[in-house]
Formats: C-alpha cells, structure tokens, sequence
C-alpha cells in the first residue's frame, strides 16, 4: 500500500494525503477515484501531455519512463528533469510513500 502526498500548484488548493493506495493503478486513476481533477484529453493512452505532474519523491515506485512518454513530456508545459505522466506512472507492486506536485490545471479551462 502506498501513500501518497499531493501537493497543487493552483491556489486556493490544499495539499492533500492519500493513504492505503492499492498498486497495479496509474497515479492518474488514483487521482481521479479520489476526486482530484488531472486533465488526460488524450484519455490516458499516452497520447497527449495534460495529465502531466512532477514526482518529488517516490520515482522508484513508479514504471520506468518510456521514450514515447519522454516525447510528449517534452510537450508539456514547463517541463522539469522530475516530470512524468500520470497515465504512465504505474504503481508498481509494493509500499512506500509518494510525494506529487500537480502543474496549474486552470491552463486547461480556459480560466
């Protein structure tokens, strides 16, 4: 089981801690059953970058980074040397804890 610290950079957004996080889900599944909007236009086929977040801690728990997914990282915006896609980062069998920083998703609504 995991736990997973969800930190936003849109204001008015607290952090957030998931506990008792079962493996075998993409953190985009995780934060969508667990009412926290991420953006996947592409509908999680690694298709797109708007389910784009930052992993602060916990990368070793997660699937590898694949070169299609490091392409459309590179698309995203304001990529950082600890961007991932939440559609590809699957938890991998195990326990540990998992700190997340979640980009600005306003960009997404046209706010």
């Amino acid at each position: 089981m995991y736990s997973i610290k969800v930190n936003f950079e849109q204001k008015g957004l607290d952090t957030v801690v998931l506990e008792n996080i079962e493996a075998d889900q993409s953190l985009l599944e995780v934060m969508l059953d667990n009412g926290i909007e991420l953006h996947h236009n592409c509908g999680a086929v690694c298709a797109c970058s708007t389910c784009h977040l930052y992993v602060n801690k916990g990368m070793e728990h997660l699937a590898e980074l694949s070169d299609k997914e490091e392409d459309f990282i590179d698309r995203a915006v304001s990529p950082r040397i600890e961007s991932r896609l939440g559609c590809q980062c699957e938890l991998q069998t195990g326990s540990g804890v998992i700190e997340i920083t979640l980009p600005d998703q306003t960009q997404f609504l046209g706010e």
